[in-house]
């Protein structure tokens, strides 16, 4: 594993390298200590990455920019920046959940957590949690079809924490429909009932990286930096503590990122171990467009559950197929906690357009979020041919989309939440 430190965003990628520490146990150090013929950071690096397409753990931090650096010219705050000026005391002191500016939060997360740490800091002090520190933490088997990616986001005073799942890349979206079709393999999870089942590919992309992100919540918990430390200290930065522990945890991610950002709420409201560390801080579950994670039984024990059923919001946007997933033929599959739909009236607006209406060209705002009466429920079957080819008329004939058997992939792109989630009277998650 390789911890890598990064101390500003504007050129992070560029400063990146490994700790000394990884540095001595390989025998390559920096160049002030290395003899002719070691490697240079920077070759180390690429090797390292190198080694990752193979598959491993590894870990990478940044800290966010200043606003004086986001903004270099004209004044370091304005009516729109940062987005959300309290949003620390509001991560804090949410009565209720869902929260519609902590929903647009959550989704503006989920979806910039296809980069990396840098972007994922940089987004987060834009929307308010200024000089937020962040922790990457990834694991991959390919093999064994493990890619995991969880950020670790930490408020400037340690109170607030943020964990987000990265979901499968949209490239991989088609692969991942096409192949859903065979029955899945399943895992036991007792915790919630003795016969209850959980996807087993989920289960393992969480538990895959989950002792690194309860070492970093321990450390936030303890006043400590979610960052590694840097050997001898660095200059000008203390990562090794903050102003406060942890007190409010969100847990947040898109499509199969949502699905493990669920289930981890649910092991830490459902394992003991875990119960007693985390359960008081954990404040609300977020999720988008996320796949179904376990059985009938294990379903209605997280229901069962007062947190689990009302504080686990899953939001799905329009006609976006992965909710319905895995499908029927794939064996008995449920949701649980709230679910809220964002409903387009597709016929409706194709008139607006026809005659001319405003409303027309704001497809983003175009419909309504309605807390659903039932769960999505699961597809009977799913073959590639059978979704991509009614979304593709539908985006050529809207009118097509208020159709019930159309489905649509496109519709699960994370930049349809953020716009949907976005409230009135804010421009965009950059603050403009």
């Amino acid at each position: 594993m390789a911890n890598v430190d990064t101390a500003r965003n504007t050129r992070q990628a560029d400063k990146s390298v490994p700790s000394t520490a990884e540095q001595a146990s390989t025998g390559k150090m920096p160049a002030s200590s290395r003899a002719t013929g070691e490697f240079r950071p920077l070759e180390m690096e690429a090797r390292l990455r190198d080694t990752l397409e193979i598959g491993g753990l590894w870990t990478r931090d940044a800290k966010a920019p200043t606003y004086e650096e986001l903004r270099p010219y004209g004044p370091r705050e304005t009516s729109g920046f940062p987005v959300y000026k309290d949003l620390e005391q509001r991560l804090l002191n949410a009565a209720e959940h869902p929260d519609p500016e902590i929903a647009h939060v959550m989704a503006t997360c989920a979806a910039y957590a296809y980069s990396g740490p840098e972007t994922v800091s940089m987004i987060m002090a834009r929307m308010g949690l200024e000089d937020n520190q962040c922790r990457m933490i990834q694991a991959s088997v390919n093999a064994m079809g493990i890619h995991s990616t969880a950020f670790l986001i930490q408020s400037k005073s340690g109170r607030v924490a943020i964990l987000c799942y990265r979901g499968a890349e949209p490239s991989d979206f088609a692969h991942r429909l096409t192949s859903t079709d065979r029955e899945p393999e399943r895992i036991a999870y007792r915790a919630c009932h003795p016969s209850a089942t959980v996807h087993a590919g989920i289960y393992r992309n969480v538990r895959a990286t989950r002792y690194e992100v309860m070492n970093a919540l321990r450390n936030a918990s303890d006043r400590h930096s979610v960052r590694a430390s840097l050997p001898n200290g660095s200059p000008g930065i203390d990562l090794g503590r903050v102003d406060g522990r942890l007190e409010a945890l969100y847990i947040t991610g898109h499509g199969h990122g949502g699905a493990m950002a669920a289930l981890m709420g649910v092991m830490i409201r459902r394992e003991r171990k875990y119960r007693e560390a985390l359960g008081d801080h954990l404040r609300a579950v977020y999720t988008f467009g996320q796949p179904m994670i376990g059985d009938r039984r294990f379903a209605e024990a997280c229901d069962r559950d007062d947190f689990l059923r009302e504080n686990v919001v899953r939001y799905i946007y329009d006609r976006d197929v992965v909710p319905h997933l895995p499908p029927a033929a794939s064996g008995p599959f449920r949701h649980f906690g709230r679910e809220y739909r964002y409903e387009i009236p597709h016929l409706r607006n194709v008139m607006a357009g026809a005659l001319g209406r405003p409303e027309s060209h704001l497809p983003g705002r175009a419909g309504v979020w309605r807390i659903a009466g039932h769960h999505a429920g699961q597809l009977p079957h799913l073959l590639g041919v059978a979704i991509t080819a009614p979304a593709f008329v539908a985006r050529a004939v809207p009118m097509a989309r208020s159709l019930p058997a159309v489905h649509s992939i496109d519709d699960h792109l994370p930049h349809h939440y953020v716009s949907a989630l976005t409230p009135p009277g804010v421009q965009n998650e950059f603050g403009d």
